[in-house]
């Protein structure tokens, strides 16, 4: 198995200035999602510089983007309805149940982006989400939380990735895009 190095993007905007670290992402190609490309190349250096996400970048061994991810924090609400006895008792570690509302606000680490790079073949999906939560877990230990959200759509392959026993996310919730036309599944995990 190759290694793969995770570098936050301002970090390396630090290291090898700003047209150095643009060349590498108009380079990023993901032919299986657009949005993540069009993200790389037109928004995470600007996201990052103003603080809304802050995007990393995996490379592999010999220094080729191999894949992304982008994290930032967001406030949700998850209904008490349907939530099982061990899923109340870990979200009630972060959050207070709301009784007007039956629904807990909890602030979450949100998963923004996540994608491989076309042609990359060793990197498997489960690696990366290890590679996330590596991060994840370096965070969490400087600021608290623990509660991890994403959204995906609502495609098999997808919810069934997420849903693995690796990967461990479960369903909370759903949202219809008008912009895009497309269902969006919730998905929440507790570290």
């Amino acid at each position: 198995m190759n290694a793969f190095t995770t570098f936050n993007l301002l970090d390396l905007v630090d290291a090898v200035g700003e047209d150095e670290v643009k060349q590498i992402l108009s380079d990023f190609s993901c032919s299986k999602n657009d949005e993540i490309e069009t993200f790389i190349k037109r928004s995470a250096m600007e996201f990052a510089k103003r603080k809304m996400s802050i995007t990393y970048l995996v490379f592999d061994e010999e220094m080729n983007l191999s894949a992304i991810f982008a994290l930032t924090h967001k406030a949700i609400e998850i209904s008490n309805e349907g939530l099982s006895a061990t899923a109340r008792r870990k979200i009630q570690r972060y959050a207070q149940l709301d009784d007007n509302h039956n629904s807990y606000m909890v602030s979450a680490f949100l998963i923004a982006q996540f994608g491989k790079s076309d042609g990359q073949t060793e990197l498997k999906g489960n690696q990366l989400m290890e590679l996330t939560f590596e991060v994840l877990e370096k965070i969490q230990r400087q600021v608290g939380g623990g509660v991890v959200y994403l959204e995906c759509e609502d495609k098999e392959p997808l919810l069934r990735f997420y849903q693995s026993d690796a990967n461990r996310f479960r369903v909370f919730d759903e949202r219809y895009s008008l912009i895009d036309n497309t269902k969006y599944k919730q998905l929440v995990r507790f570290f």
